[in-house]
């Protein structure tokens, strides 16, 4: 699932594509994806005859603004946007289609068929699910180690399955908390509550430093990511721990081992990340 620093490179990149571009037709050819108003169809002339305005980011979620709604769309496991010709080929994975003036289209890919759209009020969708629920943006000056000490300190669960919830601070998935975790020296299983203030400030630190150098890199290819222009993002290259298992910690040369924590595979090294 595209996290934080995949959703940004997207974002990014949409905005060269499609800002100043009005909506002549939308062709929705799997309407689930559609999750609000209720009925595709309404969706569909609500948003015919309006512009994009501005693509936004709000954790792994992409704002795509209008002249007087916003699109909230979460790409989910194999999501994907590109800009195309009219007249080019696609697959029976393209779902749903948004009609410019000048020929060209906006188009979502989704082979899982698993991605959403919520179409709201411009300026209401922070107040309403799925966003309402969000905890803090990484890059934000609210987010501080206090903030991981007030939403750790009630906690009995793993601070891997605290940081994947979104309600703390947003856009932390399976890639870049165990990248983080590793980088802190925590192990994964931890129990939140239990992390001191010496292990939550250099903690605080690695999950803004590791997201920072994973957009700066375009964020990490693993199986089917690319860019809305197509290209793929190389922070996969710098990865400590995740995908690495059997092999050997970049840090202490001990061979790095995996395990299930919250339902998610966790890879961490033993030695760097002990549990006590």
């Amino acid at each position: 699932m595209p996290e934080l620093p995949e959703v940004e490179t997207v974002k990014q990149t949409l905005q060269d594509l499609i800002i100043g571009k009005k909506i002549t037709d939308v062709v929705i050819k799997w309407p689930k994806i559609i999750k609000s108003p209720d009925d595709s169809e309404e969706f569909r002339m609500k948003v015919i005859g309006q512009t994009f305005t501005g693509v936004k980011r709000r954790g792994k979620f992409l704002k795509l603004l209008l002249t007087e709604d916003v699109i909230v769309s979460h790409l989910r496991m194999e999501g994907k946007y590109r800009v195309a010709r009219s007249d080019e080929e696609f697959d029976h994975h393209t779902h749903v289609f948004f009609k410019f003036e000048d020929g060209t289209e906006l188009r979502y890919h989704d082979v899982r068929k698993f991605g959403t759209m919520h179409l709201f009020p411009l300026g209401t969708e922070e107040e309403l699910l799925p966003l309402a629920q969000l905890g803090l943006e990484p890059f934000s000056e609210q987010f501080t180690p206090e903030v991981l000490k007030s939403g750790f300190r009630k906690t009995r669960r793993h601070v891997k399955t605290v940081l994947l919830d979104q309600t703390i601070v947003v856009g932390l998935g399976n890639i870049y908390v165990d990248e983080a975790l590793f980088k802190a020296g925590i192990h994964p299983e931890r129990v939140a509550s239990t992390l001191t203030n010496n292990e939550l400030v250099p903690l605080h630190e690695e999950i803004i430093v590791t997201l920072k150098e994973a957009v700066e890199k375009g964020g990490s290819t693993i199986r089917s990511y690319v860019n809305s222009q197509g290209k793929i993002g190389t922070y996969q290259d710098s990865l400590f721990v995740y995908g690495r298992v059997g092999l050997s910690c970049k840090r202490c040369d001990h061979l790095l081992e995996k395990k299930v924590v919250g339902g998610r595979g966790t890879t961490y090294c033993p030695n760097c990340q002990k549990k006590s």
